[in-house]
């Protein structure tokens, strides 16, 4: 993994962390801040985000975007149908057994 301005990041114990720099340096480059009781400390990592050798609470794990549906299913015999609106649903829903409200909460790319 390789850190990025563009990007956010916790620590991998959760803590929330604000990244300054990626270019300082050979061994540290990274560069920014970990919350910790409400006060941000500041601290360095390696291009990889690794705090030490090993795993340490403090390395950094990127935080995806979450994705946040709602759908509405029609159920038919051996088949689903789904649409973003349940008026849609019923209007199409002409052989359904069932109309089934879903809602997706996931971060992006889970399950692939």
């Amino acid at each position: 993994m390789t850190i990025s301005m563009d990007k956010q990041y916790r620590t991998r114990d959760g803590r929330e962390v604000r990244i300054y720099a990626v270019d300082t340096g050979p061994n540290q480059p990274i560069h920014g801040a970990h919350c910790e009781y409400k006060i941000w400390r500041q601290h360095t990592w390696d291009r990889d985000g690794k705090c030490y050798f090993g795993n340490s609470p403090l390395d950094l794990i990127e935080v995806k975007p979450r994705i946040k549906r709602e759908y509405w299913v029609n159920v038919i015999q051996n088949f689903i149908e789904g649409y973003k609106d349940k008026e849609t649903a019923d209007r199409m829903g002409r052989d359904r057994i069932a109309c089934v409200k879903i809602t997706i909460d996931c971060e992006e790319g889970e399950g692939l």
